[in-house]
């Protein structure tokens, strides 16, 4: 039996911890898998995981293999993408997590010119709200949108800066009235998204910067819940541009305090290594650096220009 693919299945029963799951990455059966894992366990005299009908766990010889096996299947991958590089179009699997209305929005926008360019690479994207681990989770690239990044064991190379605004529905300001200072956002109802400000502070850059401390009836980890609460009129709440431009425009949200800057939001593509990365990956990194040189119209908001300087 092939050892290098016997490595690949263990790897992936590994990350997955089950075989069925695995199986089903693999587009293979789950009695291949087993037979699979079987196999390299033989042929190296130990054995690599613990069964149970619940799980499935690396023994201490398992992690040791896992650990040398995916440094060997990197270095594998890279000889074989710069040998097709070298002959034909890069291809192969890309797997990207990404924020998810920035995704839906936006980045699926940029893969499907790329994988235009490159049809013979197939890309999975996967949820990623800044604290999936890239190793664990299989991932060549994610993209992280952040006023700054916590992680420093990964690469991140900045694509362009995410300007943020306070919004709300025309109904909501109607009823409730219009904050004219960040200090009267504490009076009002605002949405809190609880993975960017948990704590719920809202923090505006300026001279002198300030900072308010929100509370609402609405929570959540989601962006588009909370806009979503936005357009129904429950609250004010924050988002970067690119989430709520068209809504701007379309007059269903509208700009709340529009001479104050809530916090930039930096946009990165981040990595676990440069070592070892496979050439459609590089194509891949490469591609979003170039999208980032024109940056789109949310990037740099018209509203931005009526900052600073107060309202009549």
């Amino acid at each position: 039996m092939d050892r290098l693919r016997c490595l690949q299945v263990f790897t992936e029963v590994a990350r997955c911890g089950s075989f069925v799951r695995a199986a089903m990455q693999l587009s293979l059966s789950k009695a291949a898998v087993t037979k699979h894992v079987a196999a390299l366990e033989g042929e190296m005299g130990v054995q690599l995981l613990k069964r149970s009908a619940r799980q499935v766990a690396l023994t201490e010889a398992g992690a040791r293999v896992l650990e040398l096996a995916r440094d060997l299947l990197e270095r594998y991958e890279a000889i074989e993408g710069e040998m097709r590089d070298s002959i034909a179009m890069p291809r192969g699997a890309i797997r990207v997590g990404t924020p998810p209305s920035f995704g839906a929005h936006h980045l699926m926008r940029i893969l499907a010119d790329f994988t235009q360019r490159y049809p013979d690479i197939e890309i999975t994207v996967v949820h990623d709200d800044g604290r999936a681990n890239l190793v664990t989770e299989a991932l060549d690239l994610s993209i992280r949108i952040a006023s700054s990044l916590q992680d420093a064991s990964y690469v991140a190379q900045s694509l362009l800066i995410a300007p943020q605004v306070v919004v709300a529905a025309p109904a909501y300001l109607r009823k409730h009235g219009r904050p004219n200072a960040v200090a009267d956002l504490a009076r009002h109802n605002c949405l809190v998204h609880t993975v960017k400000s948990g704590s719920g502070v809202w923090k505006f850059t300026g001279d002198p910067p300030q900072q308010v401390r929100v509370r609402g009836t609405m929570r959540s980890n989601l962006g588009d819940a909370i806009k979503q609460a936005a357009l129904l009129g429950a609250g004010i709440s924050v988002h970067p541009y690119y989430m709520v431009s068209d809504d701007i425009k379309a007059g269903t949200l509208l700009p709340v305090l529009p001479h104050e800057s809530p916090e930039d939001m930096d946009i990165h593509v981040v990595f676990s290594t440069r070592r070892n990365m496979p050439a459609r990956v590089r194509h891949l990194l490469e591609f979003l650096k170039d999208w980032a040189k024109l940056p789109p119209e949310w990037a740099a908001p018209e509203l931005k220009s009526t900052r600073n300087r107060k309202s009549p």
